[in-house]
């Protein structure tokens, strides 16, 4: 039986390989190992331990490993930590191979660690062209992977054209869909009418039925510096229109904290009515709120991923997304409060957008699945030339 080890280091990667955990666990030629650190640990980033057991997965090892101040520096000393963790981690639990998902700095710490130790190396969402370090480390993962699994077709080609052996780059869609086809089959209305009850946050709830914005913004680390102005300018263009808004907490790169600042600085200062922060919320949550908003607001790759196929009018702020290959439902804008309030009013007049299956067709867990179960690439990576 083939043992496959998966690393969840966050909410969002969880829901980016939730699916494929699933089928890797029912496939009767596969052994389900699983693996949490960074801040998929960290009480106010998300904590996923018990949501993860709760779905019925077994954790095998967990670690920590993220060091405090969300600026580069921290960033580098997390990623050495945890490649010190990873390697005992892999040292006990010996898998034939180790799933890494994306483009974040801690997928980077267990790439290389599994690298030296000859375990084989799974990359999920390879091959994508976005912008800041996230494409560094995206492009350096997939040069240590020896299975690949892009969500579309553009990135499948990409990878080949940096070297790596066509027979083990597989175009299977983004597992991500796979979620969103499963939640869009229940009823939105009421999945999220205790959304204000049952989930925390602060503010003033208000009615769900209504037109409402959803409003997810992270920190760009290449920009490291400028994330408050950058959150203070979206403030004021969600400010001017005075729609009833949800915004999410950031996640922990470099940056977060300015971003973290700048908002409770916003509420103290102005005490909008209008707005409800949620500090984290579960995958599903988050799923029936982008099939209801008006609009997705901010620089998550949900609104060009999961939004293509729901159809969620969006906003791209910035450079954190801005090459990602995306459908008609991606307004792109400036950090400038007017661009931001042109984008949303142009989306708000528009409305939802038509379904788009750029990024897969919901399958793509069992797909992945399935190939592990008998693809066979050599430790020894041989590049195509």
């Amino acid at each position: 039986m083939r043992k496959i080890c998966v690393f969840v280091g966050s909410r969002a990667n969880y829901s980016s390989i939730k699916s494929v955990m699933k089928a890797v666990a029912e496939h009767p030629a596969l052994e389900l190992q699983v693996v949490l650190g960074a801040s998929a640990l960290l009480d106010r980033f998300g904590n996923i331990k018990d949501l993860v057991q709760k779905d019925g997965f077994r954790i095998d090892y967990t670690f920590f490993n993220i060091v405090e101040g969300e600026n580069p520096v921290t960033m580098a000393k997390s990623t050495g930590l945890g490649t010190i963790e990873m390697a005992m981690v892999l040292a006990n639990l010996k898998p034939d191979y180790v799933v890494v998902v994306g483009d974040r700095f801690e997928m980077m710490a267990v790439t290389i660690a599994a690298a030296y130790m000859n375990i084989r190396v799974v990359h999920t969402m390879g091959g994508e062209v976005t912008g800041t370090i996230d494409e560094s480390i995206r492009h350096a993962i997939t040069k240590f992977a020896h299975v690949h699994f892009p969500a579309n077709e553009d990135s499948r080609e990409r990878i080949i054209k940096m070297g790596e052996d066509p027979q083990y780059v597989f175009n299977v869609g983004c597992p991500r869909t796979d979620l969103v086809a499963e939640e869009l089959e229940k009823d939105s209305a009421a999945e999220l009418r205790n959304l204000f009850k049952d989930h925390g946050g602060v503010g003033s709830s208000f009615d769900l039925s209504g037109q409402y914005l959803l409003v997810s913004q992270h920190p760009v680390t290449t920009e490291f510096g400028s994330n408050r102005r950058q959150i203070e300018e979206t403030l004021e263009a969600l400010n001017r229109l005075k729609l009833p808004t949800i915004m999410l907490w950031p996640n922990a790169d470099a940056g977060s904290d300015d971003i973290s600042k700048g908002i409770r600085t916003f509420r103290e200062r102005n005490k909008p009515e209008w707005l409800y922060v949620f500090k984290n919320l579960p995958t599903n949550i988050y799923i029936h709120l982008m099939n209801t908003t008006a609009c997705l607001v901010g620089n998550s790759s949900s609104g060009v991923r999961e939004g293509a196929f729901i159809g969620t009018p969006v906003v791209n702020i910035g450079t954190r997304q801005n090459k990602r290959l995306r459908t008609e439902n991606v307004y792109q804008a400036d950090y400038t409060a007017d661009s931001i309030e042109e984008g949303i009013r142009h989306q708000l007049a528009h409305g939802k957008y038509k379904s788009d299956l750029l990024y897969g067709d919901g399958k793509s867990g069992r797909k992945i699945a399935d190939i592990l179960a008998t693809v066979n690439p050599p430790v020894q990576k041989v590049i195509q030339y």
